[in-house]
């Protein structure tokens, strides 16, 4: 599903993006007022005679010294404001010209924000505990606890209190290109700098940082209760042919519970159809209110029908709820919810020049990669003629012309030809709690190819919950922490989607221990970008199967991995390319009403399907690629997942040319946060690029 990550560069506590991350939300319907609220911190900053202050250094300290007081004075007056106090006093007094004596503040503030981020995190982590775990019923002040941001004031206070003002007056601030064009030549301590400056490189009002915090608890507490009752859904010839006290979560279970469709050769395409346009309901708005979460009614997606449930179908231990046909749709919750995060990052947009939007923030900053580079990227993919030889493929699998959920086509994974009851089964026998799955992560590890003493380091470090939502990983942001790995484990055990996800995650994890714990420098802990730790994780998802002890063809394997990743990249990169059209639309119409935006969202993601979909999938004007949950509750997440695609098959080939998963996941993900390319170069020898997957299809196709 996803990570919960820190932004690596601007100072932000961690909240992708992700990601940064990871996410689960709340049911609350009201919307901030359309005007941001009042910032009490206004000033703006004050031009100084930045010059005098560098020759009055220079005169101090020695010509020598004139390169980094330039730099220093530079980037503190840009944020230094009137009630900052005396600038020229500051200089003077803070500037450190001797070079041991800055190597010495350099280790006591990598050591200090260590212990700060990672304290306040784990405050974060406590707060949304009712709201993200499955420890029973809601209570109303949870929705409030969820809302509090422990970092909210972190920056503004480090800016109040002159520690922020060291850092930039001392070590240097960079540019992305600066990053990327030079980046390959520095040192592991100067990149650590730039990344202790960069966390100062913009100064946001806790205000409005807090402002966010809200709006996303609320959102993530929205969609993790977005649930339907399958039995309750009924596919087109009225039937229930979904089992009794099936509860999915939107999408992504939805999505999972569709791509198990393709092995139940009875009734799989009539559910897969269902599931359709229950999702386009979910889009258009249309869907009856009544129907989410609530199992004392049944629906009929294809006539939009609600009807009270009988008496007999409802499940025994169903929870409370409406037995009443009111198909009054759901009142555009959705983009009123998308809103509300347009909203709330469009506050923050004055108090970063350099970045002055939330999409050119997850690109350039979160991601480091242009957004052009990555929509080329995905376009690479979009507009290969390889699709339509891949859509064959599956028509001669299928033996059907292809359909709108064949967008999720899941065939060319060995579980596809597995029936999911024997999977469900398996699982369920095997995890049926939390503690067991945490009891075998030693043996899960060592089935991934991890020596036997790493593994057991891993599993010290890594706590398994159960997750109230689909499912999530949380890291860790001091060494004496540990990540947390979520997955949702109903009362009869963990199914197969939630072991699906839970190895995904899991993957999230390692990566976590192994770039905090292993990284040489806490300033560089992480990865590049969310797509990297979704890559690492996709590493770990591939194989679940074989870790079930499930028999998995090599040969047959690689072709159908390379036709896998492929199709799914195909899939995603619309997705993202969506999500990040539907950004701009809010930009560009900014007093926009939900009806506007909903209008506006199912518009954009009928012409990318009509464009690049419809050829292939049989039918126009299909919304399904605006489905997505992350586009609530993960803002501008969802272009990680077709890059940590392409980013994971540049791994896996990696991995697979080594013969060693546990060394080479270990090596690569312990390198830290620099640019992309610079650790995909040191991780696989090349940039990040599409063509390897590209070439790999071509050759399973021949």
């Amino acid at each position: 599903m996803g990570s919960y990550r820190r932004a690596q560069n601007n100072g932000d506590h961690m909240r992708n993006v992700e990601a940064i991350t990871l996410t689960l939300l709340l049911g609350c319907q009201s919307v901030p007022s359309k005007e941001p609220n009042p910032v009490t911190t206004t000033t703006e900053p004050t031009p100084y005679d930045t010059e005098a202050l560098v020759e009055a250094l220079v005169t101090e300290h020695g010509e020598g010294a004139r390169p980094r007081a330039r730099t220093g004075v530079k980037q503190v007056a840009a944020l230094w404001r009137a009630e900052d106090g005396d600038l020229a006093a500051f200089v003077k007094s803070s500037f450190i010209a001797d070079e041991a004596e800055r190597t010495k503040t350099f280790a006591r503030l990598e050591a200090t924000f260590e212990q700060i981020d990672g304290h306040l995190y784990e405050i974060n982590r406590e707060v949304r505990r009712p709201t993200d775990l499955d420890v029973g019923p809601l209570l109303p002040v949870d929705r409030l606890l969820a809302q509090i941001d422990p970092f909210a004031h972190l920056s503004e206070d480090l800016f109040r209190t002159k520690v922020a003002f060291v850092a930039l007056l001392n070590f240097p601030l960079s540019t992305l290109d600066e990053r990327t064009r030079d980046g390959a030549e520095w040192s592991r301590r100067r990149w650590a700098e730039t990344r202790l400056a960069g966390r100062f490189s913009r100064r946001v009002p806790s205000e409005v940082s807090q402002h966010v915090a809200a709006v996303d608890a609320e959102n993530d507490l929205y969609i993790s209760q977005y649930n339907l009752w399958m039995h309750h859904v009924l596919t087109k010839d009225g039937a229930r042919r979904f089992p009794s006290g099936q509860r999915l979560i939107s999408h992504w279970n939805l999505r999972d519970e569709l791509k198990s469709g393709y092995a139940d050769a009875e009734h799989g395409l009539a559910k897969q159809r269902t599931i359709v346009k229950l999702m386009e309901r979910i889009v258009t708005q249309s869907i009856p209110a009544v129907v989410i979460d609530n199992p004392h009614v049944d629906y009929d997606p294809f006539a939009n029908q609600v009807t009270v449930a009988p008496k007999d179908s409802v499940e025994a231990d169903a929870p409370a709820g409406r037995a009443e046909a009111d198909p009054t749709p759901e009142p555009d919750v959705r983009y009123q919810r998308l809103l509300a995060a347009f909203e709330s990052r469009r506050r923050a947009d004055r108090y970063a020049p350099t970045a002055p939007t939330a999409i050119r923030r997850a690109f350039e900053e979160g991601r480091e990669i242009p957004e052009a580079r990555v929509k080329a990227l995905f376009e690479a993919v979009l507009t290969s003629p390889l699709v339509k030889q891949v859509a064959a493929r599956i028509e001669e699998r299928l033996g059907r012309p292809l359909e709108p959920q064949d967008l999720w086509y899941d065939g060319f994974k060995a579980r596809a030809s597995i029936d999911p009851a024997k999977l469900d089964a398996m699982t369920k026998a095997k995890y049926p709690n939390a503690a067991a799955f945490q009891n075998d992560l030693v043996d899960i590890l060592t089935g991934l190819g991890f020596k036997a003493p790493r593994a057991s380091y891993l599993a010290d470090r890594i706590v398994v919950d159960a997750s109230r939502g689909a499912g999530h990983a949380m890291p860790a942001l001091r060494r004496q922490d540990k990540p947390r790995l979520r997955t949702r484990i109903g009362p009869d055990g963990m199914d197969y989607k939630g072991y699906n996800i839970a190895i995904h995650e899991l993957g999230h994890n390692v990566e976590q221990v192994f770039s905090l714990y292993d990284v040489d420098h806490t300033l560089l802990s992480g990865v590049p970008n969310n797509a990297f730790t979704e890559a690492l994780a996709f590493v770990f998802q591939n194989r679940d199967l074989e870790l079930l002890g499930l028999d998995v063809d090599d040969a047959e394997a690689e072709k159908m991995r390379a036709l896998s990743a492929f199709w799914s990249t195909w899939e995603i990169a619309g997705v993202a390319l969506v999500d990040t059209a539907v950004w701009h639309w809010m930009y560009e119409h900014p007093d926009a009403t939900p009806a506007e935006l909903r209008e506006a969202t199912v518009q954009i993601a009928k012409d990318l399907w009509n464009r690049h979909y419809a050829p292939v999938l049989g039918k126009k004007d299909s919304p399904l690629l605006a489905v997505y949950s992350h586009m609530i509750a993960y803002p501008l997440y969802l272009p990680n997942y077709p890059l940590g695609h392409l980013i994971a098959f540049q791994i896996e080939e990696q991995i697979e040319k080594a013969g060693d998963l546990g060394g080479e996941f270990e090596r690569m993900a312990k390198y830290g946060s620099v640019t992309p390319d610079l650790w995909m170069k040191n991780a696989t020898g090349h940039p990040v690029q599409a063509e390897p997957l590209l070439r790999a299809v071509e050759r399973a196709l021949k």
